[in-house]
């Protein structure tokens, strides 16, 4: 009986304690005055009923950051939970790093047995980095995907849509019988005319490995076997970079674009290549507007001979109906 009349204290006092920790959590939730719903008000640190406007809390710790951002960029630079994930990385950014430099947390100088050690560190943190074959495929690819953009100027998004790109190509094993530099060279040159800022094939294989036979062979097996969708090169996209190298106006940049226009209207476009055409309109252009222009620093910057721009120089202006200027800078090199 004693036993038994201990158990049921114990039930008892287990029941009583239970019940003051759900009253104590009920009443943490709502306010003491009303019974209203309390809500925490981060920028005064407070707590404060939402129906009858009690402060049941103040001056709270703020947990958030001590910094503002007023956009995602600038609050992944201020973040320190680490860099953001990006496919430019063959593990998206998120494997740790041991740095080069030997010294301590308080800039001395390590011993030799600690740089012995630190150095054994590094080559096993590599080859855990790179575990499989796709992983160093893919970090040698990206390495060049990445090399490539830098000497071309590409912006970061083209870089990231390569970096795709490729991903897609390892993962459906269209690298079997290709070489790793021609896949991405394809994969940077279908990225860069997705993005409207196209290179020419010329430039392409300047800063590539590969020649232009396996570029083009190479890119056209990629875009069918992974259906991406890329438009045909629009010479209006390579005006602008031409006409920045050269230190054009805006007044130039506005009539080349006006050149390309007539001649889309016209139809002389087609079959011609880009940049050819948009090297051709940016020196008329140049000429309209009287500011001085050679056919050799507009073929150095287009990587485009002389002979095409005079041969699309003269097309153009002779489809150039808008302006009365064409027919006499026409007129002009035809002497």
């Amino acid at each position: 009986m004693k036993e038994r009349t201990f158990t049921d204290e114990s039930v008892t006092e287990t029941e009583r304690e239970g019940t003051e920790e759900t009253t104590e959590s009920e009443s943490t939730l709502t306010c003491p005055e009303c019974g209203g719903r309390l809500e925490t008000d981060t920028e005064h640190g407070e707590t404060v009923c939402a129906d009858c406007g009690l402060v049941v809390e103040e001056n709270e710790i703020d947990r958030g950051p001590e910094w503002r951002a007023f956009d995602s960029s600038e609050r992944d630079e201020k973040s320190r939970v680490g860099a953001p994930t990006t496919t430019m990385m063959h593990d998206k950014g998120l494997s740790t790093n041991i740095g080069w430099q030997n010294k301590d947390a308080y800039g001395n100088t390590l011993s030799n047995r600690q740089r012995q050690k630190m150095q054994r560190l590094r080559t096993w943190n590599e080859r855990f980095r790179t575990r499989n074959s796709k992983e160093r495929n893919l970090k040698q690819a990206l390495g060049e995907i990445d090399r490539m953009a830098s000497a071309l100027g590409l912006p970061k998004n083209v870089r990231e849509t390569a970096s795709v790109i490729y991903r897609r190509a390892l993962e459906e094993d269209l690298l079997p019988g290709r070489s790793i530099e021609g896949v991405a060279t394809a994969s940077l040159y279908a990225a860069a005319r997705q993005a409207g800022t196209p290179r020419s094939l010329d430039e392409i294989v300047q800063v590539s490995r590969i020649d232009r036979m396996e570029l083009t062979r190479t890119y056209r097996y990629v875009v069918r076997e992974l259906d991406l969708e890329v438009q045909p090169a629009d010479p209006e996209s390579y005006v602008p970079r031409f006409a920045s190298d050269l230190e054009l106006s805006d007044e130039a940049e506005h009539r080349a674009r006006e050149l390309l226009s007539n001649a889309k209207q016209s139809g002389i476009h087609s079959g011609k290549s880009p940049v050819g055409l948009a090297a051709a309109a940016v020196y008329a252009a140049a000429l309209l507007t009287n500011e001085k222009v050679t056919q050799a620093e507009v073929s150095e910057v287009a990587n485009i001979s002389e002979v095409t721009i005079r041969n699309r120089y003269k097309e153009l202006l002779q489809a150039d109906d808008t302006n009365p200027a064409a027919g006499a800078a026409s007129a002009e090199v035809a002497d």
